[in-house]
C-alpha cells in the first residue's frame, strides 16, 4: 500500500512515520514547504524536496538577504505553486492514501487537488489549528469543505474532536498523541527528592506565554529557588531578552536553549526527567506533547488548559495544577509556590503521572494501533 504523507519538517511527524517502518507500507512524504535537506531521522521514507524552485539561481541566498523586495518579486515567478506541485507528486506515485498533519499548513494547501478525486485523506489536527483557526484568519468556509472531505481524523485531543464533529464531521477518529506515542528512558527518571531543576518552555510567538511564566517566577519566594537551576527551552527572542533583562534572574542559575537552536529531545527528556517542576503556559494548544513527557519524566506538570484540553490528562490538584488564566502571572507564581512547597503532593503526582502515561501514550503499545488504521480504512 501507498501512503502519501503532507506535513512540514517537523520532529513528532517524523515520530510519527517512524512508527510505519517494517510495517510493510511504502510511504512518501510531500514536504509541504520544501524547507531544507533530506532528513536523516527518517531516511527509509521517499522524501519529495526540490519542488518549490524553478530555478536556484546563483547568488540566491544573498540575494534573500540583502534585497528581499528584489527576492519577494522574483519568487512571484520563480516558485512553483504548491497546488500544482502536489497535484504532479499524486498522479505520478498514485497513493491509496493520503495523510496531511494540520489544517493551515498542510491541508488547506492541497485541498483543491483533493477536492477532484475521492482518495482516502487522514487529517492530524495538532495544536492549534482547529481550536484557533479564527484567530489564525483561516476561513470557515473553507475550513467546512475541509472536514467534509476528510476520511479519517486523527486528534490529540477529545476538545478538538468535539469542534469538529460541531462543524459536521461524521467519520470515524482517533485519539492519540501527535508525535505517535512516547519511548521513555527510565534511568533517567529522579526520586522527587533528588530533583534540582525546573524547567518551562519559552514560546512566546502566536499562542505562548512564557513571559507570564517568568514575571511569576520572579515574584516566587527567593528561597524556594536558590537551590534549583531553571531551564528554559524552545526560548523566543522576547522572552531571552526578557530574562537577560530581569534583576532577579542575575540572583538565580538558569540556562536558555533558544528555539532556533533546537534542543536535541533524548536531553530534554533527561532534564525533565531532574525537574521538580514542568510549566507551559499558552493561549491556545491541543494536548501539548511537551506536557506528556513531563509527566512520563516525573516533573510536576503546571499547564494552561485553553479549552479544557489539558484536563483530559490533569486533575487539577491531584497530577498537577492547571492553570486557568494564562495571562495571571500572580496567581501562576502561587501555583508555583504551592507545588514547590509540598513535596508529598509532588511524590504522589509523579508516581501517577509516570503509570498514566505508561498505560495509555506508551508508543511501543500504540504502534499496532497506528500500523492497522492505514489498512482499516483502506479495507472500509
Amino acid at each position: 500500500m501507498k501512503l502519501l504523507m503532507v506535513a512540514i519538517p517537523n520532529h513528532h511527524f517524523f515520530q510519527w512515520v517512524n512508527q510505519l517502518k517494517d510495517a510493510g507500507y511504502e510511504v512518501y512524504w510531500f514536504d509541504i514547504t520544501d524547507g531544507g535537506p533530506k532528513s536523516s531521522k527518517i531516511e527509509w521514507v521517499t522524501q519529495i524536496k526540490g519542488w518549490k524552485l524553478k530555478w536556484d539561481f546563483p547568488f540566491r541566498t544573498q540575494v534573500k538577504k540583502k534585497l528581499p523586495k528584489l527576492y519577494s518579486k522574483i519568487q512571484k515567478v520563480n516558485e512553483t505553486d504548491v497546488t500544482n506541485a502536489f497535484k504532479k507528486v499524486l498522479e505520478q506515485i498514485q497513493p491509496d492514501i493520503v495523510h496531511c498533519f494540520e489544517m493551515k499548513l498542510s491541508g488547506l494547501p492541497i485541498l483543491p487537488v483533493m477536492s477532484q478525486n475521492k482518495i482516502p485523506l487522514i487529517y492530524s489536527s495538532w495544536g492549534s489549528d482547529v481550536f484557533y483557526y479564527k484567530q489564525h484568519g483561516v476561513n470557515p468556509k473553507k475550513v467546512n469543505t475541509f472536514i467534509k472531505r476528510i476520511d479519517l481524523l486523527i486528534s490529540d485531543c477529545k476538545r478538538d474532536v468535539g469542534i469538529i464533529q460541531s462543524l459536521g464531521y461524521r467519520s470515524p477518529f482517533y485519539v492519540l498523541p501527535g508525535n505517535g506515542g512516547l519511548a521513555i528512558n527510565a534511568e533517567h527518571i529522579k526520586k522527587t527528592n533528588q530533583r534540582k531543576n525546573i524547567i518551562f518552555k519559552g514560546y512566546q510567538y502566536d499562542v505562548g506565554e512564557a513571559i507570564q511564566i517568568v514575571k511569576a517566577l520572579e515574584i516566587v519566594a527567593v528561597n524556594l529557588l536558590k537551590n534549583l537551576t531553571i531551564h528554559c527551552y524552545s526560548a523566543d527572542v522576547e522572552v531571552i531578552d526578557y530574562i537577560k533583562q530581569s534583576d532577579v534572574f542575575k540572583l538565580l542559575d538558569y540556562i536558555i536553549y533558544p528555539r532556533h537552536q533546537r534542543l536535541d529531545n533524548k536531553k530534554l527528556l533527561k532534564i525533565m526527567g531532574s525537574s521538580v517542576l514542568h510549566l507551559g503556559n499558552n493561549l491556545s494548544d491541543g494536548m501539548p506533547n511537551a506536557l506528556l513527557e513531563a509527566m512520563a519524566m516525573g516533573a510536576f506538570p503546571i499547564q494552561s488548559n485553553p479549552g479544557g484540553a489539558t484536563e483530559e490528562v490533569i486533575t487539577d490538584g491531584v497530577n498537577g495544577f492547571l492553570i486557568h488564566n494564562p495571562l495571571d502571572f500572580r496567581a501562576i507564581a502561587t501555583l508555583i509556590e504551592q507545588a514547590l512547597q509540598d513535596e508529598i503532593l509532588r511524590a504522589k503526582a509523579q508516581e501517577y503521572n509516570i503509570n498514566f502515561i505508561n498505560e495509555n501514550y506508551k508508543r511501543s503499545i500504540l504502534q499496532p494501533t497506528i500500523v492497522q488504521l492505514y489498512q482499516k480504512l483502506k479495507n472500509n
